[in-house]
């Protein structure tokens, strides 16, 4: 890897044993997955009373703090939405957050009725 290149920077939503959502940020998702799960020294709090955890989506960002801010939208929305904001969304870049929340309001996915 070239000392200049910038490292692909992922948001990933895993799926715990007990259903429950989590989501985070990692520039090596194989890695992130293996500290999740126990098989690698690391992994957050969290998911360690939720094993096994499965990855449900992913979505690449060009940085980190586009990463943070795409993580950030993803758990403030509703469970179904967090699914639908990094499948549904690939069209809509990380550095297009508002036009993405725009876009993702209009969607069905977040309608209260």
């Amino acid at each position: 890897m070239d000392a200049s290149a910038q490292p692909v920077w992922l948001v990933y939503l895993l799926e715990c044993a007990d259903g429950s959502l989590y989501c985070g940020i990692t520039t090596n998702m194989e890695r992130r997955l293996a500290q999740h799960n126990g098989l690698a020294p690391g992994g957050a709090r969290y998911t360690r009373a939720r094993r096994p955890v499965r990855l449900v989506a992913v979505r690449p960002c060009p940085g980190r703090p586009a990463a943070l801010r795409l993580e950030r939208y993803v758990k403030s929305r509703p469970r179904h939405c967090k699914i639908h904001a990094l499948q549904e969304g690939d069209a809509a870049s990380c550095n297009e957050l508002q036009k993405e929340a725009f876009l993702l309001e209009a969607s069905p996915c977040l309608s209260d009725a």
